[in-house]
């Protein structure tokens, strides 16, 4: 008996090491490679996992977007996996996102990025307990218009985006969300590149299609929303920029008579550029933002997929049902 009960503890010792090990898999591959997933150390299967999918601008890439942002450290604090995709490389050589009609698919030809990063979540889904009801999208510049375009097409899934230099689309009636989404618009108003009042990227060319500024980007999505078109002006400054002394950027609010799960704000920060230099209140602002605004409950879908039952598994086991465990696992195997 004593023999039994050593060679069930050690099968199921073999079975944890396995799951664990799997578990601290910390890559993900939709199909163009593994990318790099973070997972806190908090995580547990136990629990579901906020998500925030991070998109770089024209010509970056992931890594060199979350080293500008530094999500890693508040993921680790707050207890959300972060990942960083790279888009496809155009025939410049740059890495981009094909997300509205005026950024930044520059070559032609047919590049699904909506299709990719849906299932990137997916991926990310069939590994970890996500929360559905908290996955979000922060993007900065052509990362931005692609936020948006994953809230136009994919409101289901996403719960809200930010966006640093971003904009959505010039006519509303290109963007058909079925769902409510919260939005968040970050801006400065000296941005060269994607300006503040709008305006038209690489003008002449294959694209040629104007995007709208801030204030409408942000308009547009409160009318999305059912929101109304007064914002409220009375929440307090917010400190984004470094270089700029004390709580420079101001802060509008549309969140009166919206839908549930829905909203939208912008954030100005006066004499801002393309590339701010960010604060340290910077992504701690956005990720607040975000778990403060997540979907309804009754249109989130669990994700709760076979390793997180596995590592439940292991969870009693470790409380006494060590025999229940061996037993399910030599059932699975026959």
């Amino acid at each position: 008996m004593r023999r039994q009960r050593w060679a069930a503890f050690v099968a199921t010792l073999l079975v944890a090491t396995s799951i664990a090990h799997t578990a601290s898999a910390q890559t993900v591959d939709a199909g163009r490679g593994a990318i790099p997933l973070h997972v806190p150390p908090s995580y547990s299967a136990l629990t579901p996992a906020p998500l925030i999918v991070l998109l770089h601008g024209y010509t970056s890439s992931g890594a060199v977007t979350e080293a500008y942002m530094q999500f890693s450290p508040l993921a680790d604090e707050f207890g959300f996996l972060l990942i960083a995709p790279d888009g496809l490389v155009d025939c410049g050589t740059n890495p981009f996102w094909n997300a509205t009609d005026a950024c930044c698919h520059f070559c032609g030809g047919v590049v699904d990025d909506v299709g990719y990063l849906t299932a990137l979540i997916d991926a990310i889904k069939a590994g970890y307990n996500v929360d559905a009801q908290r996955i979000y999208f922060m993007g900065h510049s052509n990362g931005g218009f692609m936020s948006y375009r994953m809230a136009c097409e994919r409101s289901h899934l996403v719960a809200g985006v930010a966006t640093l230099a971003g904009a959505t689309y010039l006519d509303p009636l290109d963007c058909n969300p079925s769902e409510p989404v919260h939005t968040l618009q970050i801006h400065g108003t000296a941005d060269a590149t994607i300006l503040y009042g709008g305006g038209i990227i690489n003008a002449g060319t294959v694209v040629n299609v104007s995007y709208p500024g801030a204030v409408q980007t942000t308009e547009t999505w409160a009318t999305f929303n059912g929101c109304s078109l007064t914002p409220d002006a009375s929440p307090p400054n917010l400190d984004l920029e470094s270089t700029i002394v004390g709580n420079e950027s101001t802060v509008s609010r549309y969140d009166a008579g919206c839908m549930s799960g829905g909203s939208a704000e912008l954030w100005t920060i006066p004499a801002g550029s393309h590339v701010p230099s960010l604060s340290t209140d910077f992504s701690r602002e956005i990720v607040l933002h975000f778990l403060a605004h997540p979907k309804p409950a009754a249109t989130a879908v669990p994700a709760f997929d076979t390793r997180s039952l596995l590592v439940l598994g292991l969870s009693l086991a470790a409380m006494g049902f060590v025999a229940v465990v061996v037993r399910g696992q030599a059932a699975q195997s026959t």
